[in-house]
């Protein structure tokens, strides 16, 4: 695996396989869209009909087809998995885990990108106090930011038309690597800055592709508006208030995660033919407002619930989180159905069966993770899941786990 590869499966194959329409196979396990690269957009266009959720559209929580979904985990890519379920239409927790690894769906793990929810909602309540413009030039705020034409809103829905800059900080996409250089701790304004020289991908606002260059540039535009820390600036206005105990942004160089909700690894091949495991419990969280924040099921809920009721943001940049952009994809991507946009300044939109649902995943090695919710939080769902590889082989393990928890999966 390369290393464009590599920072695919990273930053945008686990945060956007999921905005595909959900869909469900006869008789097979239940999949919400099938991995990237090898899926087939076809059967989840016809899924796609956005239509507001409400408690009459859920299905009725089915533990026992979860309990099945939970135990559907390949033992080979995915050593534990863990699903919260939570709302007035039911509530259900569990999870599978290889013998002898012990699960605590209380516990912490690494979110990846779903930080970007937590960035976007820091922009949002700058931008409702007066203090940064949605739709004014980043180059406002970073003067040497060399794209003048992007606006802070298209960093947040994903418009921008950025380039990609470097792969270093994403090596080469294999296990090997990461066990060399799981404590690295790479520069913010260096992967910023290795954007130099490279040309906008489309004219900004006319597409849209996701990409976690956004939301390193946004997060640096949060510390230049208002001269903090943007780890500051999330504890104060996010985590303390909410009393996200488990929740945090560690320093780059502080590679700790205490209350483990498991001790994730990787599956490292060796020369000789064999392999070894890498316990990847601790790593450097150096994906910053991109991708470096540790939380837990609990805190994740608590932290949709208050966003979904209007805590967190007044009703015009709420509602922001709520409306997707009328543009295409990007030429060659297949992100979101139908090749039209799926993603706010924020969140992802999925939409089936008369169900939709707002969210977004994640995925740092060892760890793929994501939180949905309808938006009358008639339903919040919480999973994560342990892949023993950087090859995306967890994603339909995940996405199933998904599915059926919203009753669209089948019963195994």
């Amino acid at each position: 695996m390369n290393a464009q590869k590599s920072r695919t499966r990273w930053t945008v194959l686990a945060a956007t396989a999921l905005a595909a329409a959900l869909t469900v196979g006869a008789g097979a396990a239940p999949a919400l869209a099938a991995p990237p690269a090898s899926a087939s957009a076809s059967a989840a266009a016809s899924a796609s009909a956005s239509v507001s959720a409400s408690p009459f559209a859920l299905p009725p929580l089915d533990p026992a087809a979860i309990r099945s979904a939970l135990d559907r985990r390949p033992a080979a890519d995915v050593s534990a998995g863990f699903l919260r379920v939570t709302g007035s239409a039911g509530r259900f927790e569990g999870s599978s885990a290889e013998a002898g690894m012990a699960v605590d769906p209380q516990g912490r793990f690494r979110i990846g990108s779903i930080s970007k929810v937590f960035t976007a909602t820091v922009v949002l309540q700058l931008a409702a106090e007066g203090r940064i413009d949605l739709d004014g030039s980043v180059k406002r705020y970073l003067p040497d930011f060399p794209y003048e034409a992007v606006t802070v809103g298209q960093l947040l829905n994903h418009t921008s038309g950025l380039p990609g800059g470097s792969n270093d900080a994403w090596g080469d996409g294999t296990t090997g690597w990461f066990e060399q250089h799981k404590f690295d701790w790479p520069s913010v304004e260096g992967i910023v800055a290795s954007m130099a020289g490279q040309p906008l991908t489309f004219t900004p606002g006319t597409e849209q592709q996701y990409l976690g260059m956004n939301t390193f540039v946004a997060g640096l535009v949060v510390e230049k508006v208002t001269g903090h820390r943007y780890a500051d600036e999330l504890r104060d206005r996010i985590i303390r208030p909410l009393g996200l105990h488990d929740t945090s942004l560690p320093d780059g160089d502080d590679p700790r995660l205490r209350h483990p909700a498991s001790h994730p690894y990787l599956t490292v091949p060796d020369a000789d033919g064999g392999s070894h495991r890498v316990d990847v419990t601790e790593q450097s969280p150096w994906p910053w407002a991109e991708g470096g924040m540790i939380s837990s099921a609990p805190d994740l809920e608590r932290f949709m619930t208050a966003l979904f009721r209007g805590r967190l943001l007044p009703p015009a940049q709420q509602e922001k989180l709520f409306t997707v952009p009328d543009v295409p994809m990007a030429a060659g991507k297949s992100y979101c159905p139908d090749g039209k946009a799926c993603m706010s300044m924020g969140l992802v939109r999925l939409a089936a069966g008369g169900i939709e649902a707002w969210g977004k995943t994640g995925s740092r090695p060892g760890s793929t993770s994501g939180v949905f919710a309808t938006r009358d939080l008639s339903r919040t769902v919480v999973y994560s899941v342990d892949p023993t590889s950087l090859n995306g082989a967890e994603t339909p393990y995940a996405l199933g786990l998904l599915a059926t928890a919203y009753g669209l999966g089948a019963k195994g």
